[in-house]
């Protein structure tokens, strides 16, 4: 799917942005921008898209989103439902490559960077002791003002740029451009209207509809800007809400296959192995143990 580019407002006093967001939700547009993005998620869980990946989230997680690469992250709606004041919480810094001047990233003291925000490029998930730190510092990042701000923002690409506890999560790399008004309000209504009902059996022709375009033209405009048929996609929306649901551990795996709109068992367990290269028993397992 095509994502919607989105121009960051810059201010004249600040070289990035660093802020500290408590609101109902991150909102839904899939979107990319010119910017890296360092997202620390404090409060709040659901499903993120970055690249080809579709995963759950959930607190406590940290991603560094390289430049141009696609991403967002969609709340469980159940939370709004039930409580209308809840609110997610997040700390998010962005940031250009060179924001804090070229020549820095020249300096022979300074090669680790420049390979960090090429890695970032895969997007990076940040683990054990390096989260830990990158957390604090990036809470220390939104209080400081002035050059400590700066420093604050070194001290976090040393710690990552040194690290190796930094996990790649996208296969293929994708560099988009501004993209057609046009596709990205299609794509986007696509997007939020599978995300509302991957319970159910979506058809080819309500979809199509939804993109005002035959089943026929419908088919393969998707392929083409996604490159993968709805099918494909639909269905890596319900895994991703099945990984949410079986890491819960509060409903057998068989009542999770219907909640996810699979219509038999046996397909809901080829479906997963295909997707997620384990079997539900076993990536429940696999995220119980770690936790």
């Amino acid at each position: 799917m095509k994502p919607l580019y989105r121009k960051l407002p810059a201010k004249l006093e600040s070289s990035f942005s660093a802020r500290h967001d408590v609101m109902p939700n991150f909102g839904n547009v899939w979107h990319y921008h010119e910017e890296l993005e360092l997202h620390y998620t404090i409060r709040g869980e659901g499903v993120r898209f970055i690249g080809d990946n579709i995963s759950t989230f959930a607190a406590d997680e940290i991603i560094l989103v390289g430049e141009k690469l696609s991403h967002a992250w969609r709340c469980k709606d159940e939370y709004f439902q039930n409580n209308p004041d809840y609110n997610i919480e997040a700390i998010v810094l962005q940031f250009l490559p060179d924001c804090l001047g070229k020549q820095l990233l020249q300096l022979p003291e300074s090669y680790l960077i420049p390979k960090l925000f090429e890695k970032a490029k895969s997007g990076l998930i940040i683990k054990g002791e390096t989260k830990k730190l990158v957390a604090e510092l990036m809470q220390n990042c939104v209080n400081e003002t002035g050059f400590g701000k700066v420093i604050a923002l070194l001290q976090i690409l040393r710690v990552l740029a040194e690290s190796d506890e930094c996990e790649t999560i996208v296969k293929t790399q994708t560099t988009f451009h501004q993209s057609n008004e046009a596709d990205n309000i299609r794509l986007n209504n696509i997007f939020n209207y599978t995300h509302a009902h991957y319970k159910d059996d979506i058809t080819l022709e309500e979809v199509a509809n939804i993109a005002n375009l035959s089943i026929t033209s419908f088919c393969r405009y998707f392929k083409t800007m996604t490159r993968k048929t709805y099918y494909d996609f639909l269905v890596e929306i319900r895994i991703s809400h099945a990984c949410r649901l079986l890491v819960e551990n509060k409903l057998p795996t068989e009542v999770i296959c219907f909640e996810c709109g699979f219509n038999n068992v046996s397909n809901f367990y080829r479906h997963f192995k295909k997707v997620m290269g384990l079997t539900p028993l076993e990536y429940k397992k696999r995220y119980l143990s770690r936790n």
